[in-house]
């Protein structure tokens, strides 16, 4: 697994429950590090290691945990890199799910080794969508819906998300646009303002 990965999980339990709680996940993993670094690669069980241990010690499903991680990656000030990246993907929040599937590639201009789940929109209807994703790592799914959640509330949509689980080797989420105006999106602006 990409250093920037871990180094995501590592700044979600910092900034969420604090340096104790992450060093006591460490510690419990036995993931063998003190610290992740962005530009290294680890073990994908170590990954698997370090959040399976995170939602034990926080007594959440690891499912939720994931979520939460998502949802971090797009709404916390930290890590306003990654908004910025995606919401490059569009306008409005249709646009950005248009964008998707080229998100792994856009990821690779920026960093060309990492390796991010391989996504895929398919329109169902309407306003419907099912975003299939395909990744060695469990849960990535999970990952996606919290970002998609943040994402909606940064446009200023309201939609319902839902995880349908693995189907045919990839996990789906299903996506219903219930209002493309509900609120006042976030400011977004193409230059990084000091």
């Amino acid at each position: 697994m990409h250093g920037l990965i871990n180094t995501a999980v590592q700044s979600f339990c910092r900034d969420a429950y604090g340096t104790d709680v992450w060093n006591d996940v460490l510690r419990r993993s036995g993931a063998g590090v003190v610290e992740f670094e962005a530009m290294l690669t680890y073990d994908d069980p170590i990954t698997d290691a370090v959040v399976n241990t995170m939602a034990r010690v926080l007594s959440k499903p690891r499912e939720e945990v994931l979520e939460d991680l998502g949802t971090y990656l797009v709404s916390h000030p930290n890590v306003e890199n990654l908004r910025r990246l995606l919401r490059f993907g569009g306008v409005t929040f249709e646009e950005f799910l248009y964008s998707l599937d080229d998100l792994p590639d856009r990821a690779r201009l920026a960093v060309p080794d990492i390796d991010l789940p391989q996504l895929e929109l398919c329109d169902r209807d309407e306003g419907e969508f099912v975003l299939i994703c395909r990744s060695p790592f469990d849960g990535a799914g999970h990952v996606f819906v919290g970002i998609l959640r943040a994402m909606a509330d940064d446009y200023g949509v309201l939609a319902l998300l839902e995880h349908d689980g693995p189907i045919d080797g990839a996990e789906q989420i299903s996506i219903k646009l219930l209002e493309r105006a509900f609120a006042r999106g976030r400011q977004f602006d193409l230059a990084v303002v000091p």
